[in-house]
């Protein structure tokens, strides 16, 4: 489970997104940080008991910094009022696929898969996807996988429009083909965060999961 007041300090810092606030806060932030940063790291000696390419990870290397790039950005706030962590072989800057832990009031997620790889690795998973459609289904369309994620995450900007170039436009993987992003999320309510059932509810979808990050993975091996 996680405190809830690290879901406070990120509901005060949505409030207060400013550095005078958070510097004066920073005990706070820090206390956190460190309730987060161990939750992930029993995440990952717990799952890497089952995925063997995660287990010598640790926290530190999967958790996504607080302070925005506000480089390009018209919103100038300085700090996420999130806190994240990918955990992937090679930790969360992998082009693996791997798993995935967002802390937010109200809108906080497990999951995991591949996020918007690059041209090559898009083009791998998508050859892989048509050469071993009825396994990737089995996968993804497992009623396990179903009752934990409701199938995988498509919308608009997870997809394509058309059939990529190089398939036919009525191949039977087509819907999984057009897609952009393979990933699964399932929602947890901020009373599912500080429940002591969380670890075993993450590590419920870790392993539902992990079929899928094994496929992916697999065709960016090759």
């Amino acid at each position: 489970m996680l405190q809830a007041s690290t879901l406070k300090y990120l509901k005060d810092l949505s409030k207060h997104n400013n550095k005078p606030w958070f510097d004066a806060h920073r005990q706070q932030y820090d206390d956190a940080k460190k309730d987060f940063e161990t939750f992930i790291q029993t995440l990952i000696d717990k799952h890497g008991r089952r995925d063997t390419y995660i287990k010598e990870l640790t926290a530190k290397n999967c958790l996504f910094r607080i302070n925005r790039d506000i480089r390009f950005s018209k919103d100038k706030t300085p700090y996420k009022t999130n806190m994240g962590a990918s955990i992937s072989r090679g930790g969360r800057k992998s082009i693996y696929a791997g798993y995935y832990f967002h802390l937010e009031p109200g809108q906080s997620f497990v999951g995991g898969g591949i996020w918007m790889p690059m041209p090559e690795e898009t083009k791998k998973v998508r050859q892989e996807i048509d050469y071993c459609l009825d396994e990737f289904r089995k996968i993804v369309e497992s009623k396990k996988f179903k009752t934990v994620y409701g199938g995988l995450y498509i919308d608009s900007e997870t997809s394509l429009s058309r059939v990529p170039q190089g398939f036919e436009k009525d191949n039977p993987a087509a819907e999984y083909l057009k897609l952009k992003s393979w990933i699964a999320t399932q929602a947890l309510k901020d009373a599912d965060i500080t429940s002591k059932d969380l670890v075993k509810k993450a590590l419920v979808a870790f392993e539902t999961l992990q079929p899928l990050v094994e496929f992916i993975n697999r065709s960016l091996e090759d």
